[in-house]
């Protein structure tokens, strides 16, 4: 190959370019970076054919997006969080090292693997903005757009075009060199800073040798890839998310010889906003029990609403509901089940496992939610307690007797990191947009932060005796902690990390959940038999709600209109009409 794209000859040259592009699109990082660097000398070669079948092969080879759009359309004033997930295409090159920005008041934005989430905290009256994904495969990006209802949309946002994405004269190639981009004045008419893209004049044509540059580029590319790994941008509420680092090239003049086509309209992929127009009520009501296994303790509802579990720790059995029919049916496990969560995807229900001397049958139980059968366990600690899933879809396991959380990889499920937390952590929530994680630390009167980023302990704060259980809200700005032997509750900003209350509540509070819309927190009172109502920013309680004997935990339906409370003492799961 080094000698065909070194070749004089140019049919020698065009054979090559199929060559590196093979080589670009395969699954050896290293040679793959190494040949896309190659590609792009290759599009100054002096044959015109050369040229444009190097620019040709880096298209291919490059990082796509799709849908190229979001558009969240008219949403209501008090809309707390809305997302959008975007398909990340193209070699494995495309998501090996890449990383993201975002340009627009209130995104954020989150790669995994090759899942890019948005996100949209409405927090102006219109979006009109971008999320940017950058790596060694060039780069694409996606336009995001919204208004929040009453608002008048500015000419800019109404009028303004995709950005143009052109580099080498096609599509996501990369980035040339010299490229500057400056903030001008007021845009006629609109009301954002018009963007000037200055493009370096070109360079005269020679034809340049690249034979060894490949061999160059591999040695770069072992240092470039070093790095590879999932990609975020969560941004503090408090600042304005920046612009991306460089602003989309303007399109260059194609060879008079080029025949023109007609560029399709991107995609625009619409968000429904079901969930987000459900208003939780001050005052929810029970509408039904459901009877189900032995003492039932965990319960999780599945992201499409439809399926809700239940671990029952008197007996070996997980409890599968349907939402619809509320028809059981079980799954028999290894061990005494007792909490329960499930993957972002809804495939896979995780079941954490002990026995009553808190020592054996220690472990995760993993069940296909399709086939309703486990296909594996995993070792864990003592105890493991309320494990949960983080936004980027890895499980994060409490280990109660040691002291210290096991967090496992999406996918393989293989333990990627032990942290330590102060003793005994019983529960976990994140909030993804400030990348935080925190811990219910029940011996300790305390709750850890986690930097999410790093994976390290960056302040224990002091709350109610005994905190038993924590969960954040779906905004993201606020915890709330049930203090199990105080008889209160607690909230803690997840920005400012300030504490305030405590929040008087009923018994024993076991664990706790929010609305969907971040407007109330429910916290379930085992000794009471109730569930307490509390406004989800003041901590005032709206309503005490009686549901079944030694009420346990509560899940909410992801589109916020019931939540599932399990009841311990009578074997049921009451249903609770949270939302209209």
């Amino acid at each position: 190959m080094l000698t065909e794209i070194g070749s004089p000859i140019r049919e020698s040259r065009l054979a090559g370019i199929d060559g590196l592009a093979r080589l670009a699109r395969g699954a050896d990082l290293t040679l793959a970076h190494a040949a896309r660097q190659a590609l792009q000398q290759m599009t100054e070669d002096d044959s015109r054919a050369v040229s444009a079948a190097a620019t040709a092969a880096l298209e291919r080879t490059s990082v796509r997006l799709d849908p190229e759009r979001i558009d969240f359309g008219t949403v209501a004033a008090e809309t707390p969080r809305l997302v959008a997930d975007v398909r990340v295409e193209g070699p494995p090159l495309a998501v090996a090292g890449a990383t993201v920005t975002v340009s627009g008041p209130g995104l954020r934005a989150m790669l995994h693997e090759r899942t890019l989430r948005i996100m949209w905290l409405p927090r102006s009256d219109w979006l009109d903005g971008s999320v940017t994904v950058r790596g060694p495969a060039g780069w694409a990006d996606v336009r995001v757009t919204g208004q929040v209802a009453g608002a008048a949309v500015p000419f800019a946002a109404a009028t303004s075009a995709p950005a143009a994405r052109n580099d080498y004269g096609t599509s996501r190639g990369g980035e040339p060199e010299g490229l500057r981009t400056y903030d001008g004045g007021m845009v006629a008419g609109g009301y954002g800073p018009a963007r000037v893209t200055v493009l370096p004049a070109p360079p005269p044509p020679a034809r340049r040798q690249i034979g060894t540059t490949i061999l160059v580029a591999i040695l770069t590319s072992l240092v470039v890839l070093g790095g590879a790994g999932v990609a975020m941008t969560l941004l503090d509420d408090r600042r304005e998310p920046s612009a991306p680092l460089v602003a989309a090239p303007a399109p260059t003049e194609q060879p008079a010889t080029a025949q023109l086509k007609e560029t399709p309209a991107p995609a625009i992929s619409k968000v429904p906003l079901a969930a987000a127009r459900v208003k939780s009520v001050a005052r929810p009501l029970v509408v039904g029990t459901i009877r189900v296994g032995a003492e039932p303790e965990g319960v999780v509802v599945s992201p499409d609403g439809r399926t809700v579990y239940v671990a029952n720790q008197n007996s070996r059995i997980l409890s599968v509901v349907d939402a619809a029919t509320r028809k059981v049916s079980s799954v028999q496990l290894r061990n005494t089940p007792r909490f329960v969560a499930v993957s972002r995807d809804g495939r896979t229900v995780f079941a954490s496992m002990y026995e009553d001397d808190k020592h054996t049958g220690s472990g995760v139980a993993v069940v296909d939610a399709a086939s309703r059968k486990v296909v594996r366990y995993l070792d864990t600690g003592h105890m493991p307690y309320t494990l949960a899933v983080a936004p980027d879809n890895k499980l994060w396991v409490p280990i109660h007797s040691d002291g210290r959380l096991e967090i496992f990889s999406p996918g393989t499920l293989r333990m990627e990191s032990e942290l330590p937390v102060r003793p005994n952590p019983h529960a976990v929530g994140f909030s993804g947009d400030q990348m935080r994680a925190f811990t219910a630390n029940h011996e300790s009167n305390a709750v850890s932060v986690i930097d999410m980023r790093s994976n390290t302990v960056i302040r224990n704060i002091g709350v109610s005796k005994a905190p038993h259980s924590i969960a954040v809200s779906p905004d993201g700005r606020m915890a709330l902690v049930a203090g199990y032997e105080a008889d209160t509750a607690d909230l803690i900003d997840t920005v400012t990390l300030k504490r305030t209350g405590p929040f008087k509540v009923g018994r024993d509070p076991q664990s706790v959940a929010f609305s969907t819309d971040s407007r109330y927190g429910y916290v379930v009172n085992e000794l009471d038999g109730t569930v307490s109502v509390l406004n989800g920013r003041t901590g005032t309680v709206t309503a005490t709600i009686k549901v079944g004997k030694s009420p346990r935990t509560v899940g909410v339906s992801p589109d916020g209109r019931l939540a599932y409370v399990s009841n311990g003492g009578d074997n049921t799961i009451s249903v609770l009409k949270v939302g209209q």
